[in-house]
């Protein structure tokens, strides 16, 4: 099996979360979409320093747990179980395209404070909370693909481990870790240039990847692979 299709799904997961993380910080004043508890540091630096749009980082939290736990009650209660993945990256995908839309529509955004702000802030969030749902149920032995923190500590771990004993086992897990981290710093790096050159356009360009994904996950065998 070649490293492609091992990893093309983690891979791609993990360079969108990269891009729209950061897309979204740099456009709404530090806001970040895929990392919920960024948002509760920087509303307490905002406090400190003060600094607008402080209920807009706050408001983060609960709107991510609603839509957590509205997407945990479609899981449980679907009746395509088969079809549950790929209509979750669908619902991703959609959102993701109203995060753009949002964006278009409302830039230049001029205060951090603003209800613009938060409506397009809110729209990434919630596309981004579908998936760590989806990461922690449908998928949930796959690794994280927006949060880095616990991906770059795996990484350190098993750059240890091989570097102590050289064997296939911890040369896969190796490439596993580093391809997740620095997906992340691709996906990144390419949404901050993409964003320079394109605005809120941007975002279009990983909603393919998505769509892709949702369309793969509609086939048995791709379910399989995966699992």
């Amino acid at each position: 099996m070649s490293f492609w299709q091992r990893y093309q799904t983690p891979v791609l997961l993990t360079v969108v979360g990269g891009a729209i993380d950061t897309i979204g910080f740099i456009t709404l004043f530090g806001f970040f979409t895929a990392h919920v508890t960024g948002n509760l540091v920087m509303a307490g630096s905002g406090l400190v320093k003060g600094e607008d749009g402080l209920w807009i980082k706050l408001a983060a939290l609960p709107l991510f747990i609603l839509t957590v736990m509205v997407t945990k009650i479609f899981i449980d209660k679907s009746n395509k179980q088969q079809l549950i993945l790929s209509h979750l990256f669908l619902a991703e995908a959609v959102f993701l395209t109203a995060f753009m839309v949002a964006g278009l529509y409302f830039q230049p955004f001029v205060d951090a404070g603003d209800i613009t702000v938060a409506i397009t802030g809110g729209l990434g969030l919630i596309a981004l909370a579908i998936r760590n749902t989806a990461s922690k149920t449908v998928i949930k032995h796959m690794s994280p693909t927006v949060l880095m923190t616990g991906n770059t500590t795996q990484l350190g771990i098993n750059l240890t481990d091989y570097l102590v004993n050289r064997s296939a086992k911890n040369a896969k897990d190796l490439g596993h870790s580093s391809a997740l981290v620095f997906s992340f710093l691709i996906g990144a790096l390419v949404g901050a240039l993409l964003y320079i050159k394109l605005s809120f356009w941007a975002v279009g360009v990983f909603v393919l990847p998505v769509l892709y994904l949702s369309f793969k996950a509609r086939d048995k065998a791709f379910l399989e692979h995966i699992a």
